[in-house]
C-alpha cells in the first residue's frame, strides 16, 4: 500500500481512441472514460503553495489523453499498463496509482453499461 494516504482523484476523462481486437474498434473508434486515483503527498504544496511541489492534474490529463488518443492496442489491459506505466515514469511525486479504464461501448452482445479494467501500481 502506498505510503500516503493522500490522493488527487480524476474521474470521467473521455477520449476518443482506436483500440481493440475487432477490425471495427480499430476503424471505427470508440469513446474511453478513465478514471485515476493518485496517491501523493498534497501537504507538501499545501504548505508551499508551490505547484512544482505537486502533481499538476492539467499535465496528467494530457498525458493521458496522448495515450489514449495515440497508438492503438489491441486490449485494453495493455492500454491501462501504459497509462501507469507513463505516468509513474514521468511524475516521480505519484508514489502509486489506481488507473480505471471504462470501455462503455465495448463490443459484446447484450445489454451492458461499461466494461473496464482496473490496475493499482506503486513506484
Amino acid at each position: 500500500m502506498s505510503k500516503y494516504r493522500d490522493k488527487i482523484v480524476m474521474e470521467g476523462l473521455h477520449f476518443y481512441g482506436y483500440h481493440g481486437l475487432f477490425e471495427e474498434e480499430t476503424k471505427l473508434g470508440q469513446k474511453f472514460i478513465v478514471d485515476l486515483e493518485l496517491y501523493v503527498d498534497v501537504a507538501t504544496p499545501a504548505k508551499s503553495g508551490r505547484m512544482e511541489d505537486g502533481v499538476h492534474y492539467g499535465e496528467v490529463y494530457q498525458t493521458v489523453r496522448q495515450i489514449v488518443e495515440g497508438k492503438p492496442v489491441d486490449l485494453i489491459e495493455s492500454l491501462s499498463e501504459n497509462i501507469a506505466e507513463e505516468l509513474l515514469e514521468n511524475y516521480p511525486l505519484i508514489d502509486g496509482l489506481m488507473v480505471r479504464l471504462n470501455k462503455p461501448q465495448a463490443p459484446i452482445p447484450g445489454i451492458f453499461e461499461n466494461v473496464a479494467i482496473e490496475i493499482y501500481r506503486e513506484r
